[in-house]
């Protein structure tokens, strides 16, 4: 069975998957190898690519150095699904399936359906005070994330991991430009892809995976309440369509 890599977006690292990862091995899903993008986490030293490709080629050459079997299936959000769209496009040997979560990209998707115009404010805030971890967190936090029970020991969990891997301002900027600038192949990625997207998402409007998802022919599955980090918010939903998908089981018809 094909293995699973775990990719996140902008910033962000693997920790930040949370419980996800233990609720996707209990389910039965297997053991995912969690892959940093440059600049984050375990990777916060690497200098960032420009582009989706380039960052698309730092994991994959991150995930043979961990020895993990091609084909391999992805599940990655945002950025990440970015670059897990660009791996199954140019590898396509590589890449036995994809699971897409609120992800967003041209041709398909325009600049105000991509980032909200109303979050541009906040996100230059947090540019200008990219120190301040606590208070990027929280901003992350209200943007991001629709479940509030967690709250108070996700933003302080969120800044220890801000501070024992710092993501650099000059990084995140460049992540940014790399996702603005990413330009998928029209056609569909010749491999089994679920499209996932919250029907809550303040950051990115829920019509970029449904363009998607009908320009490929890919199925496309919404969750009613759930934020921006739908792995976050509803893991065990998460977990649950991923297994009756049909990518669980390897099935190409998913």
């Amino acid at each position: 069975m094909s293995p699973w890599i775990f990719l996140r977006g902008l910033t962000r690292e693997s920790r930040h998957w949370g419980d996800l990862p233990a609720l996707w091995t209990a389910r039965g899903l297997g053991r995912p190898t969690l892959i940093d993008l440059p600049g984050n986490g375990t990777a916060h030293h690497a200098t960032v690519p420009v582009d989706v490709h380039g960052i698309m080629e730092a994991v994959r050459a991150t995930a043979r150095a961990d020895g993990v079997a091609a084909p391999c299936r992805i599940l990655a959000m945002s950025l990440g699904a970015m670059v897990a769209t660009e791996w199954a496009q140019r590898y396509p040997g590589e890449v036995a399936g994809l699971v897409l979560i609120n992800t967003s990209m041209r041709p398909f998707n325009t600049l105000p359906q991509r980032l909200r115009p109303q979050n541009w404010a906040a996100l230059i805030g947090m540019a200008n005070h990219w120190h301040d971890r606590a208070r990027c967190e929280r901003t992350v936090h209200r943007l991001t994330c629709e479940r509030m029970d967690t709250r108070d020991a996700d933003l302080a969990a969120w800044v220890t991991i801000g501070q024992t891997a710092p993501v650099t301002r000059a990084a995140a900027l460049r992540q940014l430009l790399a996702a603005a600038r990413y330009r998928a192949a029209p056609s569909a990625p010749p491999c089994p892809t679920l499209i996932l997207s919250s029907d809550a998402d303040r950051l990115v409007n829920p019509v970029c995976s449904v363009r998607i998802a009908a320009a490929w022919g890919a199925r496309h599955l919404r969750h009613p309440w759930a934020g921006h980090d739908l792995p976050h918010d509803d893991g065990g939903w998460l977990c649950g369509v991923v297994a009756g998908s049909g990518l669980a089981s390897g099935d190409a018809t998913a």
